[in-house]
């Protein structure tokens, strides 16, 4: 039997979550239902009561309903949901976590889910669920189930898509119980890196180093929810090193780009003191959609460089100016470390379509540019990390020697 716990708004979804309860405890598991209903009384008897989620969340349920504001309500439990999960996981009272809801709904559940490690399985009824989920779902692995007509009462669909969601968490948590009882199995320590269409070949190089030398490792594509993924596994603890060579996510921070990480990208490593490796790997682009989705101020610019990488990216080359910023946000995101660290500059050029080849300059070689990136990173760098420049290209063999050696030296130490 495994401990499930059923988040939702017993006020107005009490009917749906009584049909997955029924599921749950049919096929052997232990439903711990947690009610998030801020308006009325719950149709049914919950295990932990909205005025508990409400007190987590730093208030009492009187309050929000004598002032009735609904965006602070649902923030509130929000908060409180999430404490909850988090508490019960901790006990070792949560095995999994379902949940339903309309748009607030959905914004509360995922909250508790997020507040979950990865590997809990978690399951989302939402009627948000086939469009941008990106908010909801965060770093975390939530499974969601577009609820295909609204969650209000029980019809011929909504009975069998609320049926098969409660069978999918059933089956995840009988799926991790399986995997927690096989025999304990030698686990090679995590690393991480951080890799781009344009800096593939640096990687494939530098991770068959770090593998032969005993380590896992783990790969995020830069794409904005790639990086803000490895942050919060760095967070979570589950990362012994970072092999951070394509920081291209923080052009698209500075420039607007569709590839944003935020601008907490590159502080993980930092706060847990774990080593780490950086580069400035394809900060020569700022990526967009179709060429109609780049912004007029940038499409308007006639000395502005675009690539279309293929018909939904288009590329945008940073300026020196630019790549100066860039350079100094890169170099006081190494000073904030508290662990070893270390920088590699490639001085012939920071991806593919910066470089030199037999058939000449690349798109976006522009010495200049990368010249203002390395001179703004050793103009802030913090005299004792050691900033290592290399004559070659980022996707050179030699430089993916280089930084794999850093790392796996720093982390052996």
């Amino acid at each position: 039997m495994g401990a499930i716990a059923l988040v939702c708004s017993l006020d107005t979804k009490g009917e749906e979550a009584r049909l997955i309860k029924d599921v749950i405890e049919a096929r052997g598991h232990r439903p711990q239902v947690i009610d998030t209903g801020v308006v009325g009384d719950p149709q049914f008897a919950p295990d932990i009561h909205a005025s508990d989620v409400a007190q987590a969340g730093g208030t009492s349920l009187e309050e929000l309903r004598r002032t009735a504001d609904r965006g602070a309500a649902i923030g509130v439990m929000a908060q409180g949901a999430a404490q909850v999960a988090a508490k019960l996981h901790h006990e070792g009272r949560l095995d999994g976590i379902v949940g339903l809801g309309g748009s607030a709904g959905t914004a509360v559940v995922s909250s508790a889910m997020r507040a979950l490690p990865v590997g809990v399985p978690k399951m989302l009824v939402s009627t948000v669920a086939s469009g941008n989920v990106a908010p909801y779902v965060g770093t975390k692995d939530i499974a969601l189930m577009y609820s295909v007509v609204d969650v209000a009462g029980i019809n011929r669909i909504s009975r069998a898509v609320l049926t098969n969601a409660a069978g999918a968490i059933c089956g995840a948590v009988e799926a991790a119980a399986q995997l927690a009882a096989q025999p304990a199995r030698e686990e090679k320590p995590l690393l991480a890196a951080s890799m781009f269409g344009n800096t593939t070949k640096l990687v494939d190089t530098a991770r068959a180093q770090l593998e032969q030398a005993g380590y896992e490792v783990l790969v995020f594509h830069a794409t904005g929810s790639g990086g803000q993924t490895m942050e919060g596994l760095i967070r979570d603890g589950f990362i012994r090193g970072v092999l951070d060579v394509t920081t291209t996510e923080w052009a698209d921070q500075l420039c607007g780009g569709v590839f944003d990480a935020g601008p907490t990208r590159l502080d993980a490593a930092g706060e847990r003191g774990i080593p780490q490796v950086i580069a400035p790997g394809c900060l020569d682009m700022v990526n967009f959609g179709g060429e109609d989705t780049i912004p007029a101020k940038y499409r308007e610019d006639k000395d502005r460089r675009f690539y279309v990488w293929n018909p939904q990216v288009t590329l945008m080359r940073t300026t020196p100016q630019e790549n100066a910023e860039l350079g100094r946000i890169l170099a006081e995101k190494a000073n904030a470390s508290k662990g070893p660290v270390q920088v590699f500059l490639p001085l012939r050029g920071v991806s593919i379509l910066d470089s030199v080849t037999d058939e000449g300059p690349q798109q976006f070689w522009w010495p200049e540019a990368d010249q203002a990136l390395f001179d703004g990173i050793k103009r802030h760098i913090r005299k004792d990390i050691p900033v290592h420049e290399l004559d070659v290209n980022v996707n050179d063999p030699q430089f993916a020697s280089a930084t794999a050696g850093a790392l796996l030296e720093m982390v052996k130490r």
